[in-house]
C-alpha cells in the first residue's frame, strides 16, 4: 500500500481509501485514478484475510458433498455452482464426506474454522438427511436433499411435475391402455437413489393419468439396472403381456428394455413407446433415441449459489427445478 501511495504521490490513507472503495471522502478523481494506476501497474493486491478481520466476509462459500464430486452428473452441478460464484467474485472450496457422517462433520468444521461466508450441502441422490450440528446458526443451502425442521432451503429436481410430464405425453399420443411402470415407486431393494425420486415420478405419473381416466395395466418394482430392465420387459413379453408403453423410472432400465424388445421382434416406438428419466449420455445414441426427463443439474447447481449469495433471508423453502422433456424419438401413437 505504501509503495502504491508512493507512486501515485498521495498518503497512504488516501490510497488506502480509494482501493477499499471508500466514497465518503473528498478524494479529487485525478488522485483516484493515479492511485488505481499505480495499483494496477505495481500489481497490488489487498490481503484478503486481513480485510475480512474488518469485514466479516471472506467471499469464499463451502460445498460439502457425499459423492457428488465424483459422480457422471457432478460436472454440470459445480459448473452451475462455479459460474455464479465467479460472477460475484466469489471462491467456491469444494469437499466431499464419501458418505461417512464424522468425515462430514470435520470437513463443515473446517470449513466454519475458515470463515466461510456460507456452505452448500449436497447429495449424490434425493433424499432426507440430518445436516451436522455444526451448521446450525450458519447460512446454508441443501442441495438435492431435504432436512424437515432444518433452517436451511432446499434445491430438488422437480420429480412430480416429470412424472406427469411423462403421463401427458403418452396420453397426448393416444395412450390409453397397455402402459407399464418398469422400476416402479422405488428401486428394490430400497436405495437412496430410488426412494425419493420413485415415489415423486410415480405420484406426477398416476396424478395425470387418473385424470385422464387412465390405468396402469401394471407396476413391476425391480432394480434400477439395465439388466432389470431387460429381464422384467421380457418377462412381459414371454408371459404374452405386451405392452404398448413402457414409463421407465430411469435411463438404465430403458437401455434394457430396448434389448428385450428387440430380442423379441418389436420395434421402439412403432410397437412399444418408451419414456423414461435422468437422460444420460447414452440415451441420446440409442436407436431410436431415448425420450426422457432430464434431471436439471446445472441449473440446481446455479440456484443453490444465487440463494446462498443472495441477500434476502433464508428460510426453509423448498425449491424444485423443472426437468425438461427431452423429446427424442421413443414415443409414437399405439397402433391400432
Amino acid at each position: 500500500m505504501s509503495d502504491v501511495a508512493r507512486s501515485a504521490g498521495v498518503s497512504q490513507t488516501t490510497a488506502s481509501f480509494v482501493l477499499s472503495g471508500r466514497t465518503d471522502m473528498r478524494i479529487s478523481e485525478a488522485a483516484q485514478a493515479r492511485v488505481k494506476e499505480a495499483a494496477k501497474t505495481l500489481g497490488y493486491r489487498p490481503n484478503v484475510t486481513a480485510r475480512s478481520l474488518r469485514t466479516r466476509i471472506t467471499r469464499t462459500i463451502g460445498f460439502v458433498s457425499d459423492a457428488i464430486t465424483t459422480t457422471p452428473f457432478a460436472g454440470d452441478v459445480i459448473r452451475g455452482a462455479l459460474e455464479v460464484a465467479r460472477s460475484h467474485d466469489y471462491l467456491l472450496f469444494i469437499v466431499e464426506s464419501e458418505g461417512s457422517a464424522s468425515t462430514e462433520s470435520a470437513l463443515v468444521n473446517a470449513l466454519v474454522d475458515r470463515q466461510v461466508d456460507a456452505v452448500i450441502l449436497a447429495s449424490m441422490y434425493t433424499r432426507y438427511i440430518t445436516p451436522p450440528k455444526d451448521l446450525h446458526g450458519q447460512r446454508v443451502v441443501l442441495l438435492n436433499c431435504l432436512a424437515p425442521g432444518f433452517d436451511a432451503p432446499s434445491v430438488i429436481p422437480d420429480e412430480i411435475e416429470a412424472g406427469r410430464a411423462a403421463g401427458r405425453l403418452l396420453t397426448a399420443a393416444g395412450h390409453r391402455n397397455g402402459i407399464w411402470a418398469i422400476g416402479g415407486h422405488q428401486a428394490i431393494p430400497a436405495t437412496p437413489e430410488g426412494i425419493f425420486a420413485g415415489n415423486e415420478r410415480m405420484r406426477g405419473l398416476q396424478e395425470v393419468l387418473r385424470e385422464e381416466r387412465v390405468v396402469l395395466d401394471g407396476v413391476v418394482e425391480c432394480e434400477w439396472n439395465a439388466e432389470d430392465g431387460y429381464r422384467q420387459t421380457r418377462a412381459l413379453l414371454d408371459a404374452g403381456r405386451r405392452p404398448r408403453a413402457l414409463v421407465c423410472s430411469t435411463d438404465r432400465l430403458s437401455f434394457g428394455a430396448y434389448q428385450a424388445i428387440a430380442e423379441a421382434g418389436l420395434t421402439v416406438p412403432g410397437d412399444i413407446s418408451v419414456v423414461s428419466f435422468d437422460d444420460q449420455d447414452i440415451a441420446s445414441w440409442l436407436r431410436p433415441a431415448l425420450t426422457t426427463l432430464a434431471l436439471p443439474h446445472y441449473d440446481m447447481g446455479r440456484t443453490a449459489m444465487e440463494l446462498v449469495l443472495g441477500a434476502e433471508a433464508l428460510g426453509n423453502t423448498v425449491h424444485r427445478i423443472p426437468m425438461p422433456l427431452r423429446d427424442r424419438g421413443s414415443v409414437a401413437a399405439p397402433r391400432g
